[in-house]
């Protein structure tokens, strides 16, 4: 189809992203296919069950990682509750392309879990500062000294004391348990970091089981469930140790609060949260305002292929999680991203910029809808109640650029470098809450109704 915005339904000679594109779809779609999943479960089960194995959950400790310190809290729980053995295996921070910002990880993550270890029960103290470095050491020390079963033990108490910068709280843990030299510490991470990467995973707080990675306490509910449905629960009608926290009704209107909204059209994650922040603000009345940013790869952030096959089976997950069928991913990257951002201020301009960007996810991530080609950004441009003749008109528009790099750097004043990212400022324009994930709106929900 020939439009008023050439005919970009089959370039891809002159679109170097096409082929880029086309096999990350393919990829995509494999990931998200929960038929896929389910098949590689049932194998997995039938391998156990021939091999006469136990129920063995591989965990993944990183010390001064605050991810871990939570997960590791859930750890004995989980062997009351669950028919499971757990392998212990200690790990630390990678430093690569998978980690591209370390610093700003390690502020986040402290704050973050300051903020959601209430709501699981769990503790982590606000005012945690990253440990000391000899201190990391010797609970590194400690740890590897340990049998599998003694590991688990002492895990969550080792990571009490090192948040804490309680030295004599792990002396005494030394003392009690003894520890390993520094060469035989440094040898048992060399060999968690590498089973993690060889599994195809990168941080810290990961569970393994039966082929697939769950993130700590985040994503513990979906392990939860998979062993109840194996059978191996001992408790299989008890509420789960870790539920993921519900997204609750709230009513601030009239107080003035606005909800920033760091979104991307390219992110799986913002995708399957978009249409529940957008109805979020509507009902609270919240005031909503989008801050769409450019995907990372295209503001220089790297992707890895392993994170990237992480995040895509991730979040199709979630999605799943949250009733939002399967559909047919189709990556943007490139040049889609750059059509439909150009319209995007026009778009505001209109009082439908919210509409074109949750569309364009839509088409994007559910319908497989080609957004190079004209056809496939009319149909976008139309869902989202606009006129495609006026669209043509902003085709050329560059002003979406530099409003896209005011709210990257309105990302990073956050601490935060991904979306999809929340700032919920209050009346006076105080920040109340930042936080960033599809797995944190019920946060933001909440300190919504805490400010009622």
């Amino acid at each position: 189809m020939t439009g008023q915005f050439g005919d970009q339904g089959g370039a891809a000679s002159s679109d170097p992203s096409w082929l880029r594109r086309t096999l990350t779809s393919l990829m995509m779609r494999r990931l998200a296919d929960p038929a896929r999943r389910e098949r590689a479960r049932v194998k997995a089960e039938s391998l156990r069950r021939r091999r006469g194995e136990p129920h063995r959950v591989s965990v993944f400790f990183q010390p001064d990682d605050p991810y871990s310190c939570l997960a590791a809290q859930l750890w004995a729980p989980l062997l009351a509750r669950y028919d499971i053995t757990l392998e212990p295996h200690p790990v630390s921070a990678v430093q690569d392309a998978n980690t591209p910002e370390p610093a700003l990880l390690a502020d986040y993550a402290m704050r973050d879990c300051a903020c959601v270890a209430p709501h699981y029960g769990l503790s982590f103290d606000a005012s945690a500062r990253a440990p000391d470095a000899g201190l990391v050491a010797l609970a590194q020390q400690i740890l590897a000294a340990q049998q599998d079963g003694a590991f688990v033990a002492i895990a969550a108490d080792v990571a009490a004391a090192l948040w804490a910068g309680d030295a004599a709280a792990l002396a005494d843990l030394a003392a009690i348990h003894g520890t390993a030299s520094a060469d035989a510490a440094k040898a048992r991470l060399v060999a968690g970091n590498a089973l993690r990467a060889r599994l195809g995973h990168y941080a810290g707080a990961m569970f393994h089981y039966g082929g697939e990675w769950y993130w700590g306490v985040d994503r513990l509910h979906h392990l939860e469930r998979r062993l109840i449905a194996l059978g191996a629960s001992r408790m299989p009608d008890a509420p789960l140790l870790a539920p993921q926290p519900q997204i609750l009704p709230v009513q601030a209107a009239g107080r003035g609060l606005r909800l920033e909204f760091y979104a991307s059209l390219r992110s799986p994650y913002t995708a399957v949260i978009y249409d529940r922040a957008v109805q979020l603000a509507c009902d609270s009345g919240v005031t909503l305002e989008l801050r769409p940013v450019l995907p990372m790869v295209m503001r220089g952030v790297p992707v890895t292929v392993q994170k990237g096959r992480y995040i895509f089976f991730d979040a199709a997950r979630e999605a799943e999680d949250l009733g939002i069928a399967a559909g047919r991913p189709r990556d943007p990257i490139g040049e889609p991203v750059r059509r439909l951002y150009a319209l995007l201020p026009w778009a505001m301009s209109c009082g439908r910029g919210v509409e074109l960007l949750g569309a364009g996810l839509r088409a994007a991530f559910r319908e497989g809808v080609d957004l190079a080609a004209d056809r496939g950004l009319r149909q976008v441009v139309e869902a989202a109640g606009l006129s495609w003749a006026g669209a043509c008109e902003h085709r050329h528009d560059t002003a979406w650029q530099t409003l896209f790099e005011q709210n990257r750097q309105g990302l990073y004043a956050c601490g935060i470098w991904g979306v999809p990212a929340f700032r919920l400022l209050d009346a006076e324009g105080r920040e109340l809450v930042s936080a960033w994930g599809q797995d944190r709106l019920w946060l933001v929900a909440r300190v919504i109704a805490a400010s009622v």
